[in-house]
């Protein structure tokens, strides 16, 4: 597929019954009103959308007497819209200022035009087919082992090679290194999977690029330092023994899940990729080396340097040494249980590919998926093995040099749900064919079968969406939160289907509350410390705990539906209140770092009722206002997670400056300096075409172990901000009053 360079996919605005460039409808027999700009201009949505003053609250539909969603053929069932190639028109039509609102009374103008250039560019991204998608972008880990795969399944051909040693290349220090995320230091298991897809693209050893590389991963340690993940890559090929590697038996899968370290005790990443990777390690294939890669060894002789082991009281000695011990059983593993067990595996996975092929939304997973079937048998030619490479290559992005990069999942619902929420925020009104569109799409996203999720929830109703184009097996209470505050802002015209998906997704959210009173991702009580003590487990998070950024989502959605007083929403409050940092910051579990957290609490607490005095929501601010930069902007650096000196400290970022206004605007703070400073920033550093630049990654997978730039955060969380600059907060729905926590 195609993008262009910037990530979007690029396309005209949702189509319209309405002529383009005529004002959008206004009350019968009345013209739309001018303003001095010259711009018709309907009032902000959250005036208009929603029940009238007075009214109850849409109440939830029972269980069972849940009306079916209507049906959709085309749902699942193949993959996504093509994207448009770089410079070509998408299919709708081109927003124009007859999309946009009129200015607030009074509002300064340059904001204004600035929140109205955001709005077109915005509405220009949108996909005919309703969604809006940004790249994804991560690091060339995703690219080498890509090429690592074709090579280890003999369908590596040249031009792909070519096209992915392009971007690899392109995206080297001038140390010979690369990092995994932009501005960060060199890492050492990047560099070496970078390095060995460039061998393999046939880039020599003893050229300058190379030799820079391969001095700098010899100074750090060599292969031996990598991690567990990259010399799994290497053993693969004979260039890293099994021997050498932590054992993982297929056996894994048959403990129940009440015995610790059962599959279902990993967060769903993590599950997903570990079920194939047990069939991987019991049979331990080794495929012909087309090199050698003495070079990336600190001493080639001794390539397996000696590792002393840690205390057997401590937690890493125990676990090496249980590590030992299945090495040993793993001699001695009875043919016949192992052989079961294989065939367990096999079968997890292919129940749980989904319908375009891929497993979970993700590359990861599906990478080690296919590795695990053919290895069990299934050729390249079996339809679950095509279906599965088939969604492999629908993760490129070639980019307009021919530079092909792998995304390692991709954002359609979490981009639609934010862009919806971005626009009616900004002013457009709330029957606009463009959100209509939008909601469409996501309705026919809603997942109403039961995943992974029901073996700690096993009485609870289905709902909710996922973060992908095809991921039925595992929807995230992140995303239904955000897709049912964005479809409360559209005014669609069946809202009783709006509605019965809504209801449908806030019982399963609140049915995924964890017993602490929050909520994490993808599961509820995802909460074992065990996981990420296992020798195996060194590439990054392991387990879902309840965070602060996915619980203050919830509690905003539940705030919005009216449920502010419910007792289950209380003890949200009651959790994010005691999450709180002792300089009034909140830790941010899914974006950088505490500038996201607390951009995500503050608005869910005012929202949640309460007072922008509250002290916590005061903390909150002091803290904002204390690590704003020169410029007027927020940035924070991935560093932060690693090294608490770093919170909220980076370079000037769109996104991460909108978060902070965001938050500041929730807590009443529009009049205030900061404010200025920071609305100012945005509309100073906004490009002709209404977009934002935003190199700096701002988005976390595992935080440090894993970081993201998800390329339309850019430009949809300034367009929030600046929207409720001008329009002010959307207001909640009628609610019960919530009290003082």
């Amino acid at each position: 597929m195609t993008a262009t360079t910037d990530g979007s996919a690029e396309s005209a605005g949702a189509g319209s019954e309405s002529t383009p460039g005529a004002p959008p409808p206004g009350p019968a027999g009345a013209a739309a009103p001018r303003t001095e700009y010259g711009l018709p201009g309907p009032l902000h949505p959250a005036a208009q959308a929603g029940p009238a003053p007075g009214a109850a609250p849409s109440l939830p539909v029972a269980v069972t007497e849940r009306p079916a969603a209507p049906p959709d053929p085309g749902r699942r069932t193949g993959p996504p819209a093509a994207y448009r190639p770089p410079g070509k028109p998408g299919a709708g039509r081109t927003a124009t200022a007859a999309d946009l609102p009129r200015p607030p009374d009074g509002s300064p103008r340059e904001v204004y035009e600035a929140t109205a250039r955001a709005t077109l560019h915005l509405l220009d991204r949108q996909d005919p087919a309703g969604w809006w998608k940004g790249d994804l972008e991560t690091n060339v880990t995703m690219d080498a082992e890509d090429l690592l795969l074709r090579q280890f399944l003999g369908i590596r051909d040249e031009a792909t090679t070519y096209a992915a040693a392009l971007f690899i290349r392109g995206e080297q220090r001038e140390d010979g290194t690369w990092a995994t995320f932009h501005g960060g230091p060199p890492e050492l298991s990047a560099t070496i999977e970078a390095y060995v897809a460039l061998r393999l693209a046939g880039d020599p050893p003893d050229a300058p690029h190379m030799s820079r590389a391969s001095a700098w991963i010899r100074a750090n340690g060599g292969i031996a330092a990598a991690r567990v993940f990259t010399r799994i890559w290497l053993a693969l090929f004979g260039w890293w023994s099994w021997d050498h590697l932590p054992e993982l038996p297929p056996e894994l899968v048959f403990l129940p899940p009440w015995v610790p370290l059962n599959i279902y005790d990993f967060g769903c990443w993590a599950r997903q990729t570990i079920v194939p990777l047990t069939v991987v390690s019991a049979l331990r294939p080794v495929r012909p080396a087309p090199f050698a890669l003495d070079e990336l060894h600190t001493d080639a002789r001794t390539p397996y340097p000696a590792t002393r082991m840690a205390p057997l009281t401590s937690w890493d000695g125990a676990f090496q040494r249980m590590d030992k011990a299945l090495h040993v059983y793993r001699r001695f593993a009875p043919r016949r249980l192992r052989k079961a067990a294989m065939d367990t595996a096999a079968r997890w996975i292919v129940e749980r590919q989904e319908n375009d092929g891929c497993w979970g939304g993700i590359q990861p997973p599906a990478v080690y998926s296919v590795i695990a079937l053919h290895l069990l048998g299934y050729d390249l030619g079996h339809p679950v093995m095509r279906a599965g490479l088939e969604s492999l290559d629908r993760f490129a992005v070639r980019r307009e040099d021919g530079a092909r990069m792998i995304e390692a999942c991709q954002s359609p619902v979490w981009d639609t749900c934010l862009a919806a929420i971005a626009l009616a925020d900004a002013g457009v009104r709330p029957d606009h064919p463009a959100l209509v569109k939008a909601a469409d799409w996501m309705l026919g996203e809603e997942i109403t079968r039961t995943g992974d999720w029901a073996v700690r929830r096993p009485g609870l109703a289905p709902g909710g969406w996922a973060f992908e184009f095809h991921n039925d097996t595992y929807p995230d209470i992140d995303d239904t939160a955000e897709v049912v505050l964005a479809l409360r802002r559209i005014r669609h015209p069946d809202p009783v289907r709006l509605d019965a998906a809504i209801a449908r997704g806030v019982s399963w959210t609140l049915g995924m509350q964890s017993k602490d009173g929050a909520w994490g991702a993808f599961d509820a009580d995802n909460t074992s410390p065990l996981p990420n003590r296992l020798p195996f487990c060194d590439f990054g998070e392991v387990i879902d705990p309840p965070s602060a950024d996915v619980t203050a989502h919830v509690v905003e959605m539940l705030a919005f539906e009216g449920r502010a007083g419910d007792a289950r929403t209380r003890r949200g409050i009651a959790w994010l209140l005691d999450a709180q940092e002792p300089d009034g910051s909140w830790f941010g579990r899914w974006g950088t770092n505490y500038v996201y957290g607390t951009g995500s609490v503050v608005p869910a607490l005012t929202a949640a009722g309460l007072a922008p005095g509250h002290p916590a929501v005061r903390r909150a601010v002091r803290w904002l206002e204390s690590v704003q930069n020169e410029d007027g902007g927020w940035g924070e650096d991935q560093r932060s997670y690693k090294d608490r000196s770093w919170a909220g400290k980076g370079a000037s970022t769109a996104s991460q400056t909108a978060w902070a206004l965001m938050a500041l605007l929730a807590a009443g703070e529009r009049d205030g300096k900061a404010v200025e400073r920071g609305i100012a920033h945005l509309v100073r550093t906004q490009r002709e075409d209404g977009s934002w630049d935003e190199p700096y990654f701002t988005g976390t997978g595992f935080p440090w172990d894993f970081s993201i730039n998800y390329h339309l955060y850019r430009q949809v969380f300034p367009l929030t901000a600046l929207g409720r600059y001008l329009y002010g907060e959307p207001p909640a729905p009628a609610r019960s009053a919530p009290g003082g926590p």
